[in-house]
């Protein structure tokens, strides 16, 4: 029923009960919403008259239907296998599958897989022998390379857990890191001068393989070496946007979820080329780094520095045939201004956005540029291994929700006082 205001309510009452009419403007709300909000009216009375002593800021709003809703919508359970619960063991396996295929790429260098598991195995011995295992954080520093690849899965091999610092952060912010994280060891390539007159033992990558040939082929640990799946994989510091920085630290178990709920849902192939050039101290880097291994794709490295460079993109991304790479939005808004675009991107088959709200314009605008191509917007925070929620992108639609939880993964919106927040929109 349309009324003089743009919502009112009017309630009479009766001999033994209420009656209430709901006067609404139809420009702004639809019939089913108000329908919704008179349920929602009716559970709050009910709950008034049954606990009449509670704030009514307390008081639940859900109708028991939307309550099961709920209940359905949460219901995320995936068992995944139990026989590779370790972040690098779903490479190892991958490994095996695909030896000599191409794994890891940076300009004209390359490592196929069994080359990349081989300096990795190699690395990560040594790191034992150091006293690396199980949550032992080791540092990693250094410009995009295949080093860096080598580098973070032997620290994985190893028992370990990665703990990126970007190079070229401010030295302050890099001594506040390595005080606080505490880490005894830190890969490099050359020797920094930050790292000097430290306490901490600096392990040269490149000097350390040109000295040392030897591969073994498989790692030896101690039973109580072997990492669990509630041990770390890696810890990234926090931007310190709102206060002081902060190590997210994750376990294995959180990021193989993520990365098997990734390939499933989205089921990479050996055809495909995925393009790595987050820097790694932001965790998307992660996914990008590792999605591709576990699922015997290609990963491609780009040179560092050239992340934000879009004509060094689309070039790297026809050179390679690239078919999967992320955007936080703003970039992505600068990517499509990048001339003759079409032409360079043939083989993009997907592009995933998150780490900023991806805007109904730039949506509209990337699928009417790229209608061959799928674009996904995820959301999650660095403490919560990646993401968490997920949506596909549809052309012409009027929003970009954050979309629904991954597998094993549950979404609560509360109001104030922790109650759930009532389905739908007003």
């Amino acid at each position: 029923m349309e009324g003089q205001f743009d919502l009112t309510l009017e309630m009479m009452a009766m001999r033994s009960s209420l009656s209430g009419v709901f006067k609404y403007n139809p420009e702004l709300y639809e019939e089913a919403s108000i329908a919704r909000m008179v349920g929602h009216f009716k559970t709050l009375l009910a709950a008034i008259v049954t606990v009449p002593q509670q704030s009514i800021a307390t008081l639940p709003l859900l109708t028991s239907a939307e309550q099961q809703q709920l209940l359905a919508w949460h219901n995320t359970q995936v068992d995944y296998p139990e026989s590779h619960c370790l972040l690098h063991q779903l490479i190892e396996a991958q490994v095996d599958k695909t030896p000599d295929a191409c794994a890891v790429v940076f300009e004209n260098q390359q490592l196929t897989y069994r080359q990349l598991n081989e300096k990795a195995n190699q690395l990560a011995h040594y790191l034992q022998t150091l006293g690396v295992g199980p949550d032992g954080l080791v540092g990693i520093s250094m410009a995009r390379c295949l080093e860096m690849v080598i580098g973070l899965l032997g620290i994985l091999k190893a028992g370990g857990a990665y703990m990126p610092l970007e190079p070229d952060y401010p030295a302050e912010r890099l001594a506040f890191m390595l005080a606080d994280s505490q880490i005894a060891i830190l890969l490099t390539r050359g020797m920094p001068e930050w790292t000097l007159n430290k306490s901490i033992q600096v392990i040269d990558l490149t000097a350390y393989f040109e000295n040392n040939t030897d591969s073994p082929c498989a790692i030896q640990s101690q039973s109580d070496a072997i990492p669990q799946p509630d041990n770390l994989a890696y810890t990234i510091y926090t931007s310190g946007s709102t206060g002081q920085p902060k190590g997210a630290m994750n376990t294995h178990l959180g990021i193989v979820n993520r990365l098997l709920w990734m390939q499933d849902t989205y089921q990479l192939t050996s055809h495909d080329c995925v393009l790595q050039k987050t820097p790694f101290s932001f965790d998307v880097s992660v996914w990008e780094f590792f999605w591709p291994l576990i699922a015997g794709a290609r990963l491609v490295i780009a040179k560092p520095g050239c992340h934000q460079d879009s004509t060094y993109l689309a070039q790297l991304i026809a050179e390679q045939q690239i078919t999967t790479l992320h955007f936080v939005p703003s970039m992505l808004q600068v990517f499509l201004d990048t001339p003759d675009l079409e032409n360079h991107c043939h083989a993009l088959k997907r592009v995933i956005c998150s780490g900023e709200a991806l805007s109904v314009e730039l949506q509209n605008r990337f699928l009417a540029r790229f209608s061959h191509t799928a674009l996904y917007n995820l959301y999650g925070p660095t403490e919560a291994a990646i993401d968490v929620t997920f949506w596909h992108c549809q052309p012409n639609s009027d929003t970009v929700p954050i979309g629904k939880p991954i597998a094993n993964t549950q979404i609560h919106i509360l109001a104030q006082y922790g109650q759930a927040v009532p389905i739908g929109k007003y």
